[in-house]
């Protein structure tokens, strides 16, 4: 089975198809930005079909061999149907290029920049829920699958083909947890960047439940942070859904937390979180604390430090063979 995600829901959670191999066809919009063109390159050599470019009033031209239009539906006469594009646009063109590859029939986006307006990314989540678009970012590293396939700035040296998933909200450090995998012998399948910033597309639990249905995943890495409710969301889907292995580690966890929270927001979730995790004893808990209580509550190990990920992983799929 290749990496897919079933139609249904869990919390509001909603799974769309998806189907990614190492022959997808893949454009990048934005193709002339200053980062495209450094990774346009490391996409290729590592076997990527790259297979157009899209940067306005510069149709005609070519990139490292690839043709640039000026709009995505100047493309696909030419290249056939698209199935991923990667986004390195101004966070201010984000919104319309997204609508437009959303518009030409694709239904896999990455946006690799940062800085997108906050009500940019509300707007492209509802067109793209609409339409059963999978959106990974913005601000992300997009995904790489180990010795078939890299869709963003992913450093290839540190990863190696495996069976470990990852998914992350915390770019570099996602290289680090892999390096270490890789160090330890235990390669990936997928690493998968969703996007630091405050909303994001696809959430851990979407990619939890891919990598669930992944048969060539045996155990996942979610790499958190100490912000927003993801982890927690993941934690209660992983605990109720998820049949594999899961090992966390949380980014910040030991940075000093403040001892009551000023958000009346933060007060509810509090509230809530007492309620289905006990350990808390009362709702003056920071989210570091939240956090943590909520994967003990689903049997997920944390890692104090990214050392540590190898071994618990390979606890863990000790516990289950």
């Amino acid at each position: 089975m290749s990496l897919h995600e079933l139609a249904g829901g869990w919390h509001g959670v909603k799974n769309f198809g998806m189907n990614i191999t190492s022959t997808s066809k893949v454009l990048i919009q934005g193709c002339l930005e200053p980062l495209a063109s450094i990774h346009i390159p490391l996409m290729q050599t590592y076997g990527t079909n790259l297979v157009a470019g899209v940067s306005p009033g510069s149709g005609g031209q070519t990139i490292h061999g690839i043709p640039v239009f000026d709009m995505v539906e100047q493309a696909r006469p030419v290249v056939g149907d698209i199935d991923i594009s990667i986004l390195f646009n101004h966070p201010y063109r984000l919104l319309d290029a997204a609508l437009e590859a959303i518009a030409a029939g694709i239904r896999h986006i990455i946006i690799v920049t940062e800085g997108m307006p906050p009500l940019d990314v509300v707007q492209l989540l509802h067109k793209a829920d609409m339409t059963e678009t999978i959106v990974l970012g913005p601000n992300c590293p997009g995904l790489i699958m180990p010795g078939q396939l890299l869709l963003g700035t992913y450093p290839t040296a540190v990863y190696q083909p495996g069976s470990i998933g990852i998914i992350s909200r915390c770019g570099t450090l996602t290289h680090e947890v892999a390096w270490q995998l890789t160090q330890a012998g235990l390669g990936q399948s997928i690493a998968v960047g969703i996007g630091s910033g405050a909303i994001v597309g696809s959430s851990f639990a979407q990619w939890l439940q891919i990598l669930d249905e992944d048969d060539s995943t045996d155990a996942i890495v979610l790499v958190g942070e100490i912000n927003g409710e993801g982890e927690d969301i993941a934690a209660q889907y992983a605990e109720d859904m998820i049949d594999k292995p899961v090992i966390a580690y949380l980014a910040g966890h030991r940075l000093p937390q403040a001892a009551t929270l000023a958000h009346s927001n933060n007060v509810l979730t509090s509230h809530l979180a007492a309620s289905r995790y006990p350990i808390l004893g009362n709702v003056t808990v920071s989210p570091v604390t939240r956090k943590l209580a909520a994967l003990k509550q689903a049997g997920i190990p944390v890692a104090q430090d990214p050392s540590e990920v190898p071994n618990l992983v390979k606890a863990a799929l000790g516990a289950t063979t």
